[in-house]
């Protein structure tokens, strides 16, 4: 692609960045999206209050990032560590608060208020965490995302959907809205040829988006 070429306001990405796994992936899905999950048992609730127990007493440094419950016995706990840029916990943050959550765990077991044999499984968010819209935005606006958007078009009668590796240029928290550029990243690098770097419509290219219309935004982590 030649790097004088001039810029096109219809830019098209020309790989399908989403993997297989991702197709059902969103935010507040309790698992790699973040949020809660729980699944309509009768101690489900009393799990989620006994890991929000364990949380403060880490003074709330080791949050919740995503929780989830599973009929077979089963607790995912994400966490994230709020000291930390990122939100990145260390293996020993893990561990430590394993530990405090399993001990809880036992103790509610051994009165009755929630099943025996209770499965637990403490993890981080993830080096590609899905970004919650619009507050974590701030937080990791340096960072290259993968960004599933629609669009709308005078030409079709449904939203049209699109994706890229981007980088977030700006956000107006009033105007709930945010403009993208296209991240400088392999991925993306390779659309100009092997080892060019961005061509002048590439980084040129901007996309002005709702925060409603960002279907799916995640850290993306390869360089």
């Amino acid at each position: 692609m030649d790097d004088d070429e001039e810029f096109d306001d219809d830019y098209d990405f020309e790989d399908d960045f989403e993997s297989d796994d991702e197709q059902d992936l969103y935010a507040g899905d309790g698992g790699a999206g973040g949020g809660i999950s729980l699944a309509g048992t009768w101690w489900d609730k009393e799990a989620l209050a006994l890991a929000e127990q364990v949380s403060a007493l880490f003074d709330d440094d080791l949050k919740i990032y995503a929780f989830k419950t599973a009929a077979n016995l089963t607790i995912r706990v994400r966490i994230e560590k709020m000291s930390t840029r990122y939100g990145s916990p260390t293996i020993d943050d893990i561990e430590a608060y394993t530990i405090a959550y399993r001990a809880k765990l036992d103790d509610a077991e051994s009165t009755g208020k929630i099943p025996k044999n209770i499965s637990l499984e403490v993890s981080s968010p993830g080096v590609e965490r899905v970004i919650r819209v619009p507050e974590e935005l701030e937080r990791f606006k340096e960072r290259a995302m993968y960004v599933r958007y629609t669009t709308a078009s005078d030409e079709a009668a449904t939203p049209q959907e699109g994706d890229g590796v981007l980088r977030l240029i700006s956000y107006d928290m009033d105007l709930r809205e945010c403009i993208w550029g296209i991240a400088d990243v392999k991925i993306n690098r390779q659309q100009s040829g092997k080892g060019r770097p961005l061509s002048k419509k590439q980084r040129e290219w901007r996309l002005q988006t709702p925060f409603e219309s960002l279907k799916l935004v995640r850290l993306y982590s390869e360089c």
